[in-house]
């Protein structure tokens, strides 16, 4: 019987001697898993924060060049409006002009007519 004991008795004590050596190895794998995780979480934070500011600087950049193009845009309708007014000024200038030429005419003929 002793010589059944001894054998079953080692076997047992292999045994738990193993699970507790499974036991940590689990414990270690859970640990391992669990940096990766956190490694993998914080690499995909930083990527999304890399998006986020590429995403922030090109609307920026859109912004800018809007912008520029309104400002542009604006200065083009400042200078056809300042060349209608010059035309307009001119024209007037020109009606005067007119004006006089029509009433010394009409000066001329009184005075034909008077004598």
């Amino acid at each position: 019987m002793k010589k059944i004991l001894l054998p079953i008795l080692g076997v047992l004590c292999v045994g738990g001697i193993s699970s507790v050596a499974f036991a940590d190895e689990m414990t270690k794998m859970k640990q391992d898993m669990q940096g990766e995780m956190g490694q993998m979480k914080g690499d995909m934070k930083s990527e999304h924060d890399k998006m986020k500011s590429d995403m922030k600087s090109e609307q920026s950049k859109v912004k800018a060049d809007m912008k520029s193009e309104q400002n542009k845009m604006k200065a083009d309708v400042k200078g056809e409006k300042d060349k209608t007014k010059a035309q307009g000024d001119a024209m007037k200038r020109k009606e005067k002009a007119t004006e006089g030429d029509v009433k010394g005419m009409s000066d001329d003929m009184k005075g034909m007519m008077g004598k």
